[in-house]
């Protein structure tokens, strides 16, 4: 009784023919009947020394190699041995549909290696229905957009309010101003925030040029920061910074977080 045995790697017999185009590296449109036909003969008889159910298709497609090669012995037709001009004589390649076989067949063997690798793909994703999140989106904050501030910026922006300074200052001045310690400039600062709905420009912070109280300002603005009773945002990189009074939800969720 014969083992029937599918061999995944020829689902039919056009398959074996493009694994053996593919191995001798031959050109489909140009296929060596010949050589083709005595290795496609050589699998069949494998198949049948090893008692496996050879399917009759691939018996078919035997006697059909067979059929075309006999073809390709045959002479040329002798009406056309006189014929003056080489273009006129056109005789059916016994290929042709052969290779018109072969070359559909591929496209769908690629189109369906190309499906399985999506199905594959695919296979990794994992969905469920649609849930209602509603009660969830009303609790969740608006995610802040605004650049982190670091130290570095704070002091580029101080380095450049310096030389602005600098620039603006004039040449003599009677002006003096009595020494502020840093607490006192917070409170100043705090006050000023309040002023304007609790967000200013960072520049708008110094209004006196003199070192002293710009660096002063300066301090008490670090420590504000760092006491979580305003924070510095930047729309974008290297753009303005502006600092904001933290509110006491803010503030709490700060705390939380450090």
């Amino acid at each position: 009784m014969p083992y029937e045995v599918k061999i995944d790697a020829f689902e039919g017999p056009l398959d074996l023919l493009l694994h053996l185009i593919n191995g001798l590296e031959i050109d489909i449109y140009d296929i060596p009947v010949a050589q083709i036909t005595e290795q496609y003969l050589m699998y069949i008889k494998t198949m049948n020394e090893l008692k496996l159910d050879v399917a009759s298709e691939f018996l078919v497609m035997a006697a059909t190699l067979l059929v075309i090669k006999s073809k390709m012995l045959l002479p040329k037709h002798e009406e056309f041995q006189d014929v003056e001009d080489p273009e006129m004589i056109f005789e059916e390649d016994p290929r042709d549909e052969l290779v018109e076989r072969l070359i559909e067949y591929r496209k769908y063997k690629e189109a369906a290696h190309d499906l399985k690798s999506m199905e594959v793909e695919r296979g990794l994703m994992y969905t469920k229905p649609p849930s209602d999140l509603s009660e969830f989106a009303k609790e969740k904050q608006p995610e802040k957009t605004d650049i982190n501030v670091s130290l570095y910026d704070m002091l580029a922006a101080f380095q450049k309010l310096l030389r602005r300074k600098k620039l603006q200052r004039p040449m003599t001045t009677k002006v003096t101003r009595q020494e502020i310690s840093i607490e006192t400039r917070m409170t100043e600062i705090m006050v000023e925030l309040n002023q304007v709905n609790g967000r200013t420009n960072f520049n708008d912070l110094f209004p006196y040029p003199t070192k002293d109280h710009i660096v002063v300002t300066f301090l008490a603005v670090l420590e504000l920061i760092k006491r979580n009773e305003i924070n510095a945002e930047q729309q974008e990189n290297f753009g303005d910074i502006y600092v904001k009074a933290v509110t006491l939800k803010e503030g709490a969720e700060m705390i939380g977080h450090h």
